[in-house]
Order: structure tokens, then C-alpha cells, then sequence
């Protein structure tokens, strides 16, 4: 596992892949180097949650695994890799609960209460 400090810039809405599959991509600034860096996380499953209490502008730490898959297009043969950096937990920096999948839907950070959820 591997963590990563930032700004919430974007939270998309959940996309349902299909019937058995979806996700929900979020990103953060890394902001601790020399230049800022945009990195995109994607939540899945019931992970997808996770972002219901944060806003955008929230600092935040990212808990997430790196995942890797080939793939073989079956009309030429390519090959081609994909990575990903998928979400298993996410907290507020500076206080509030951790959100993750056991406590999602109970998980209120600071000064969001007045969310509709």
C-alpha cells in the first residue's frame, strides 16, 4: 500500500461500468515537490462512497495500491499495459474520521454535516 497527500481538485460522479462493476475517479494535487503533481485515484466497488463527505479544496490522505494488467487487442495482437492507483481508504488531513469501507456511510468530515447523505 502506498499513501499520497493532496488537495481534492475533482470528484466524478460514480460510473457504472456494468452490471457487476463501478468506479469513481477522484484527483488529488501533490503539491510537496518542486512541481505540483494531478494525480488521478479511481474507488471501486463499495469504495465509491468514500467521497461522499469530501468537497472539493479538502486536504486529504490517500491510502491506495497500485495495480498493473496486460491486455492483448484481439484484432491486431498489441500489447499493452495499463496501471491504475486504486483507493482503499481516504481521511482528512488535520482531523475528522478515516473513510473506508466498513465506515462509508457513517463518516462525516469536519464542517460537512450539512451534506444531504
Amino acid at each position: 500500500m502506498y499513501t499520497l497527500k493532496g488537495e481534492l481538485k475533482v470528484i466524478g460522479d460514480v460510473q457504472q461500468i456494468s452490471d457487476s462493476f463501478k468506479k469513481r475517479e477522484f484527483v488529488v494535487v501533490d503539491a510537496s515537490g518542486q512541481y505540483a503533481q494531478t494525480i488521478m485515484f479511481q474507488a471501486v466497488q463499495d469504495r465509491t462512497d468514500l467521497l461522499n463527505n469530501f468537497k472539493l479544496g479538502d486536504n486529504v490522505e490517500v491510502t491506495f495500491f497500485l495495480r498493473g494488467r496486460e491486455w492483448t487487442n484481439p484484432k491486431d495482437g498489441a500489447v499493452r499495459y495499463f496501471n491504475s492507483l486504486d483507493c482503499w481508504k481516504i481521511e482528512p488531513i488535520g482531523g475528522g474520521t478515516a473513510a473506508t469501507a466498513d465506515n462509508a456511510e457513517t463518516f462525516v468530515a469536519e464542517g460537512d454535516d450539512d451534506l444531504p447523505f
